[in-house]
């Protein structure tokens, strides 16, 4: 009977130790990329299998990153926000490719996540994203970082510097949503969205609007802000309350296209055509965007790389090694909603 390959075996093959063997199996950046090929390719020759629960033990280590999503109002029972589905599946990627295994849960929104994750050994670090109102949820991170939880938060800025957050630049993406509306000569342009302290990505993006107008010398009209969740629901109740305010408008940017989406539905139904009468810029480029119609000019935030530097930023703080806050930037999907005639 044929004995099962060891590291051991393939460090011999190699010409490298059995340390560096356990590094190049687990992808570790400390390895050079042609040595770590060169030893993967001689451990699929040898046919080797990591024998995780043994590696675990030694490393004191679990290999596993947990991802807690947190539960969104939805049109269907996924109760996961759209923009996340496609983050998912970069996260899973870039996960594997650093040898880690992902378990993915909804947030209980509860004060016992390190014991439910980190403390148990399920998780090595923890990848948070939404957070629903972000007043009520500050405290939480605060659990975390007490008991010294390696975790990052997708979404703004936060104003505690221990807590590593990276998220697209909100601000920066409200502007060229506005300035691409003003470039086609629309002078009054709503904003659908909460832009209070409890969404802040949403106030960014509506800072970043109100940075736009008053840069073309227009005065942003408070009468032009409704506040808007992330639904649906939300933006055409948003819409409807701005048509029945009788203040005049050309164009609305929403602060996500889930709000663009219920906002298009309400003004079709009071005759209102987009964008012959109205034009409408959404945010997210969530992949509905593209088959509305019309189809929905949109801020587009880079779910696959955000999703690498997600999992990249939580193994660095794993490792030990500097990480720092950071802001992606976002670039502007033109479509029809605007008038352009591109699909």
């Amino acid at each position: 009977m044929t004995s099962k390959a060891t590291s051991i075996d393939i460090a011999y093959r190699a010409g490298v130790s059995q340390s560096t063997v356990s590094r190049a199996l687990r992808n570790s950046p400390l390895v050079n990329l042609e040595t770590r090929q060169r030893i993967q390719a001689i451990a699929k020759e040898m046919n080797y299998k990591v024998d995780k629960n043994a590696s675990n033990l030694r490393t004191q280590n679990s290999l596993t990153l947990a991802l807690l999503i947190c539960e969104d109002p939805t049109n269907d029972d996924s109760m996961i926000n759209p923009f996340f589905l496609s983050m998912l599946g970069s996260i899973t990627r870039a996960t594997a490719r650093q040898g880690y295994d992902l378990l993915v849960s909804f947030q209980q929104l509860s004060s016992d996540w390190h014991a439910d994750y980190e403390d148990s050994n399920k998780a090595d670090g923890i990848i948070l994203l939404g957070y629903g109102d972000y007043v009520d949820y500050a405290h939480k991170l605060e659990t975390l970082i007490e008991k010294n939880t390696h975790f990052v938060i997708w979404g703004a800025e936060h104003n505690n510097k221990a807590v590593l957050s990276i998220g697209c630049d909100n601000h920066q993406g409200g502007y060229i949503a506005t300035e691409h509306l003003l470039s086609l000569g629309h002078k009054k342009i709503a904003f659908l969205g909460d832009s209070s302290s409890h969404s802040p990505e949403f106030r960014d993006r509506y800072l970043g609007h109100v940075e736009a107008l008053n840069k073309a010398d227009i005065q942003a009209d408070e009468q032009l802000q409704h506040d808007a969740f992330n639904t649906e629901a939300s933006g055409y109740e948003a819409a409807n309350a701005l048509l029945d305010s009788s203040v005049p408008f050309e164009a609305i940017f929403t602060a996500s296209d889930l709000i663009a989406i219920g906002a298009i539905r309400a003004l079709k139904k009071r005759g209102v055509l987009v964008p012959e009468h109205i034009a409408v810029v959404g945010y997210d480029d969530i992949p509905v965007a593209s088959f509305a119609n019309p189809a929905l000019t949109t801020v587009k935030q880079d779910t696959q790389f955000a999703g690498e530097i997600l999992v990249e930023s939580v193994l660095k703080q794993i490792r030990g090694e500097e990480v720092s806050q950071q802001l992606l930037k976002t670039s502007l999907v033109v479509r029809n909603s605007c008038g352009a005639n591109i699909d």
